[in-house]
């Protein structure tokens, strides 16, 4: 992979690993976009959509010397697209909703430059075990949820409550490496 610098349009820290395991140093330049979900939209639409909206928006801001990554990460469960929680009261409801149910982990990638834009996706399936609600008040109170999609992360404390994974496990982290190393050959 002759690509090695890249500008990713996150401040996420888990990104930023997964991007330097694969032998790629980001620069980091978070953006803010508007993350409504539109009417009518699919999650798999919403998170595409949302993928090229930060990585076009990171293009924008930068020097225009190196493609730009964004992405975007979501579950959901049945048709309901679970984001960040707003509070620990959200955080709670979401995690019991997962509660011995299987759900999907859908995570997107776009890459841009001066002469393309490329995007890829990911969709994992999560199981998680039946969550005790003073277990889960415990995860909340530790903080670790609340700025995570669906209020967990599979790297931190709630991998203990996953019984099984069918997907891509950097893509529940954030970033599917597969998904992102195809993306980035387009722009060597």
């Amino acid at each position: 992979m002759a690509l090695k610098r890249i500008v990713l349009a996150s401040q996420s820290p888990r990104r930023k690993q997964l991007l330097q395991q694969i032998g790629i140093t980001p620069v980091c330049a978070p953006v803010d976009i508007d993350e409504h979900v539109r009417d009518n939209e699919k999650p798999l639409d919403y998170c595409l959509r949302l993928a090229k909206e930060k990585a076009q928006e990171g293009w924008n801001r930068s020097d225009k010397e190196l493609p730009t990554l964004g992405s975007d990460t979501i579950v959901v469960l049945g048709d309901v697209i679970l984001g960040k929680p707003k509070d620990e009261k959200d955080a709670f409801d979401m995690l019991i909703s997962l509660s011995a149910k299987k759900h999907q982990v859908i995570t997107a990638v776009s890459l841009v430059d001066s002469f393309k834009t490329r995007v890829n996706s990911s969709i994992s399936e999560v199981l998680f075990d039946q969550l005790q609600p003073q277990e889960v008040k415990a995860y909340i109170a530790s903080g670790e949820p609340m700025d995570k999609a669906g209020s967990y992360g599979i790297q931190g404390y709630a991998a203990r409550w996953i019984k099984y994974i069918s997907g891509s496990h950097s893509g529940i982290m954030g970033l599917p490496l597969y998904e992102t190393s195809q993306l980035l050959k387009e722009f060597e």
